[in-house]
């Protein structure tokens, strides 16, 4: 018989493994850094002009970052610091290299969700971030997942449950119930509500008093920040309700959208979701907390099935917290019911000469119509080997493979972040 203990001896010997594995991923120090960008990769993919331009641009004005050259001296390599100085004071044609924000708006919230494991989230919210951040873009990525792929990705590997979504969710239990406790019903009579009791437990945990900034963690990326995931976090779902019975009027859901609403608007320009596959708690607040949904999925025909119980799940646990909460006590800026800028639909994993891929695509489009991307995720080498060592595959140098292949898998993922951008920029208005 084996019980919660055998469970436990297990996970410290998977430990062991990790932290070697972590060794060969990131540095010696255990410490996920950011390379350098090649003068190619700056000119032609991240500012997309010809080599000539940029070099003529940096001859010309020698105050300019100049980055670090090879010792033949036939190559120049940049770092997202010096990449973003170059894009802040160069201009081509008179045009600024600034990637484009509405004015006077916060920052654009995107969740990526779906219920199937392996259909591609944390790869998708990974590439994503990357690219935004190679466009000039700053980002705050929320790990909403307990697996906490994204977050190991990123480079954080020893997060403590506090200062990830439980932390906030735990939080803002506190807060709520304070202010509902400090709220009297009519003016004129001044009576108080019923008080509603949070166990010593609870509050002794010091969460009320942490600062927004105190779940925020930074990365290898200088303009990406994360509230990170961590295994500890799976019992949030257990927590949670737990929670709504000691205040049953908490609005649970509208809790990191509380949170993020706290957030000065300038701060970041694209705020990303990476939810674990399941409809609950954690997935409920960043579906209300997001702007735009982003479903990925697999070409397989049970991912597809998957798909589709995720959206009819989803829209029915959308109807039921709108039918029993409407109207009844504030949710932050949280209207209801629950609204999308935009829904998409993108395939992972595809490979152009699988005829089942080809046919798979072919359904969702029949079915979703225009809210399938048109570029879905192809499946390369490349984006194999991104996988196993926990980076994508803007963070692989190129050298370590065929240029070709590395090239490859880039270029459909800047096909892909393109499109989202795009779709991202259209609907930002509506927020």
């Amino acid at each position: 018989m084996y019980t919660h203990t055998d469970l436990a001896k297990l996970q410290a010997q998977s430990l062991k493994m990790q932290g070697w594995i972590r060794q060969q991923t990131f540095s010696p120090e255990h410490t996920k850094t950011l390379r350098r960008f090649s003068s190619w990769e700056v000119s032609e993919l991240i500012f997309r002009i010809n080599q000539s331009t940029f070099r003529g641009r940096l001859a010309a004005d020698p105050s300019l970052p100049g980055g670090e050259v090879e010792a033949d001296g036939r190559q120049r390599w940049y770092s997202l610091e010096e990449i973003n100085e170059l894009r802040r004071r160069m201009k081509i044609n008179r045009k600024s290299l600034m990637p484009e924000r509405p004015a006077g708006k916060r920052a654009f919230r995107a969740a990526v969700a779906n219920f199937k494991g392996g259909a591609g989230k944390s790869t998708v919210a990974l590439h994503l971030a990357h690219a935004a951040a190679l466009d000039g873009y700053r980002v705050l990525v929320v790990d909403f997942d307990p697996q906490a792929t994204l977050s190991h990705s990123m480079g954080l590997t020893d997060v403590a449950e506090d200062y990830t979504v439980w932390g906030i969710m735990a939080r803002d239990l506190i807060r709520e119930t304070d202010r509902m406790n400090a709220t009297v019903t009519g003016a004129a009579s001044g009576t108080a509500l019923p008080q509603r009791k949070i166990p010593a437990s609870i509050r002794d945990m010091g969460l009320d008093e942490l600062r927004h900034a105190d779940f925020i963690k930074t990365t290898a990326w200088s303009t990406i920040d994360i509230i990170p995931s961590c295994a500890n976090a799976a019992f949030v779902e257990f927590a949670s309700a737990q929670y709504r019975h000691l205040n049953p009027e908490w609005t649970f859901f509208a809790a990191v959208s509380r949170y993020l609403d706290g957030i000065a608007d300038d701060d970041y320009d694209l705020i990303l979701f990476d939810c674990p596959p399941a409809i609950g708690y954690q997935s409920m607040n960043a579906v209300f907390a997001a702007d735009m949904l982003y479903i990925p999925s697999g070409p397989g025909y049970w991912e597809y099935d998957s798909t589709t119980s995720f959206i009819g799940q989803l829209a029915e646990a959308l109807e039921d917290l709108s039918h029993g909460f409407s109207g009844t006590f504030p949710a932050g800026n949280i209207t209801l019911p629950k609204a999308f800028a935009d829904i998409r639909f993108l395939m992972t994993r595809y490979e152009p000469g699988n005829d089942l891929h080809r046919a798979m695509l072919e359904a969702f489009r029949k079915v979703f119509g225009d809210h399938v991307t048109e570029h879905p995720i192809e499946m390369t080498r490349a984006v194999e080997q991104s996988g196993r060592f926990l980076s994508s595959v803007y963070e692989i140098d190129y050298r370590s493979m065929t240029r070709e292949t590395w090239r490859r898998a880039r270029m459909s993922f800047d096909r892909a972040y393109e499109e989202f951008k795009a779709n991202a920029i259209a609907a930002w208005d509506k927020v």
